[in-house]
């Protein structure tokens, strides 16, 4: 399968279309010659090392060195572990803490784990998120080894991650829509630095794998509402139709109209929450000329009607 950079095109219409859902925070405090362990999460963590020296050390995976200003993505299912370098070869007893349950804390908050009771050694802002586009296309999903770069003090990631801290800790309106902006910019920001060091990175995303595969959903996450058909778009890959439909379930699990039908879906739900569009203009806007048929689409994928979906959302929103 062939391997090589998106189009700048493709690469913007990806990066604009995706959609960040910070699901938690956390600030870690690690004093010399203690280890924090975190169990295995469903989704990745974006940690950033403020200061201090240490490692970052994933199930299966060689030991990273932990500087300050270096970040990490920690792929999803994989155990992990800090621990920070001691101030003296034979002096702080080591001690471990567990980190249990990290996700399960109230949303929109940071939590702080701190192993040891003296000043830390290393500090660290933990994210953990999910980047998708629809159900079957999590940018995130596949990642099988971690992703690690080094940033000098003056980078724009650590000064949005460090804003980040500052934002949850205010509590001031519009709160989260800045803190998923935020990390959007840092995520940004890591896959242009990642994806330009070359093919081994890309490797790592299945849906930046196969530039042909890659160019087609492009034109599907960007314009879901389009006339698109299998023809249309193994034309777009540059494919022959069977060849597009095997590639694209390849990297999918999933066959590219029931992908398509998803990312209708998501545009939907938007327009139906932040719009004053009918059923029928939301219908047309992403593709069905069929109110029926979308109400039936979208009965699907919410388990509810369109107008009953905005009606109740509006509620919670209201409550």
């Amino acid at each position: 399968m062939p391997t090589a950079k998106p189009r700048l095109s493709d690469f913007d219409h990806l990066m604009t279309m995706l959609e960040i859902d910070v699901i938690r925070l956390a600030e870690c405090l690690i004093s010399p010659g203690w280890r924090l362990e975190f169990p295995g999460l469903d989704v990745p963590g974006l940690h950033y090392n403020i200061d201090g020296m240490g490692q970052l050390l994933i199930q299966d995976q060689a030991p990273i060195d932990l500087k300050p200003h270096t970040l990490v993505v920690v792929p999803p299912r994989r155990p992990f572990s800090f621990v920070a370098a001691p101030h003296d070869i034979g002096g702080h007893p080591a001690g471990i803490v567990e980190a249990r349950a990290p996700l399960e804390i109230a949303a929109g908050s940071v939590r702080r784990f701190i192993a040891g009771d003296g000043d830390p050694e290393i500090i660290l802002i933990c994210g953990y998120f999910k980047a998708a586009y629809a159900t079957s296309a999590d940018l995130f999903s596949t990642l099988l080894s971690p992703i690690v770069e080094q940033f000098d003090n003056e980078h724009e990631v650590g000064k949005r991650l460090q804003t980040i801290v500052a934002e949850l800790a205010a509590q001031e309106v519009g709160m989260q829509a800045m803190t998923a902006a935020l990390i959007k910019q840092v995520i940004v920001l890591l896959l242009r630095r990642t994806i330009g060091s070359g093919e081994a990175t890309i490797e790592r995303f299945a849906l930046l794998r196969d530039i042909h595969i890659t160019r087609a959903f492009a034109a599907m996450v960007s314009k879901p509402g389009a006339a698109h058909s299998l023809q249309s778009l193994a034309e777009v890959a540059g494919l022959s139709r069977s060849v597009f439909v095997a590639r694209f379930s390849q990297v999918f699990g999933s066959p590219p109209m029931a992908v398509l039908r998803e990312l209708r879906m998501k545009k939907a739900s938007v327009l139906l929450l932040s719009s004053s569009l009918s059923v029928e203009q939301v219908a047309r806007a992403v593709g069905y000329d069929s109110r029926s048929s979308f109400v039936r689409a979208f009965r699907e994928a919410y388990a509810s009607d369109p107008s009953d979906y905005r009606t109740n959302c509006d509620s919670t929103k209201r409550a």
